[in-house]
């Protein structure tokens, strides 16, 4: 069996992802795709709160350029910001990164190419039982039927640079979160698995300690829950928590 990877809220922390693909042999000792069959996703949230965010998108589209049927990339709530930033840096939008971590080194260094890169991220996957998304929301459903459609619906709402309203609605609605994490969780995530496919759904975005009401010092690992439904892979790197790269199969 093919060997899944997943990391997730790299916030820029370039050094870690490194360590973390290295330590797996996904990478070679210069950053190069080592990783064979494997295959590695990457749940979005790649820039902000850390030192090199910039860092962060050109490794990853490097492994993508030399790996494209094995590395992925989904959209995160912070490419969607940083996205808003890029192209409407005195708009609403220029508030909420400015307090959600909004590093101006990165935007500095965004090239054009970077900027599309970005806006035509998916955001979502599925990988034979499991569904990967960023957020832990049902918004999702309201973008399509299918994998397939909900990536072409966020696409096109980023595909407009003259549209701030598009841009601040896709960041505000993916920085929703804990669908899964309440009483009726279980049933939320049961219906995100019968209509895009699945057994288990895979998200980042809300940090474990916070599902778990720990430090995230405290985090060692993923966690399980809404009836073995759902995986939280964030350890809140950005929080003092670890990255966490997760082997699914």
């Amino acid at each position: 069996m093919t060997a899944l990877y997943v990391v997730s809220d790299v916030h820029g922390h370039l050094d870690d992802l490194h360590r973390v693909l290295a330590d797996a042999g996904l990478v070679d000792e210069d950053g190069d795709w080592a990783g064979a069959n494997a295959e590695l996703w990457l749940l979005g949230d790649l820039v902000d709160r850390g030192p090199n965010g910039i860092g962060v998108i050109r490794l990853m589209r490097a492994l993508q350029d030399q790996a494209p049927e094995n590395v992925h990339v989904l959209l995160g709530n912070h490419e969607a910001l940083a996205l808003g930033m890029n192209r409407f840096p005195a708009g609403r939008i220029a508030d909420s990164w400015m307090v959600n971590g909004g590093r101006f080194d990165d935007q500095e260094a965004l090239t054009e190419d970077e900027v599309r890169w970005l806006a035509d991220l998916p955001a979502m996957g599925r990988v034979g039982d499991y569904l990967l998304t960023h957020s832990d929301i049902t918004t999702y459903l309201e973008w399509g039927s299918s994998i397939e459609q909900v990536n072409d619906t966020v696409r096109a709402a980023l595909a407009d640079p003259t549209d701030e309203g598009e841009h601040w609605q896709m960041w505000t609605r993916l920085t929703g979160r804990y669908a899964f994490a309440g009483r009726d969780g279980a049933t939320r995530a049961a219906r995100m698995l019968e209509t895009y496919g699945g057994e288990c759904l895979v998200h980042g975005h809300s940090i474990i300690g916070s599902l778990l009401g720990v430090p995230s010092a405290q985090v060692d690992g993923p966690i399980m829950y809404a009836e073995g439904q759902v995986i939280a892979i964030d350890g809140g790197r950005y929080d003092g928590g670890p990255l966490l790269l997760v082997r699914l199969d």
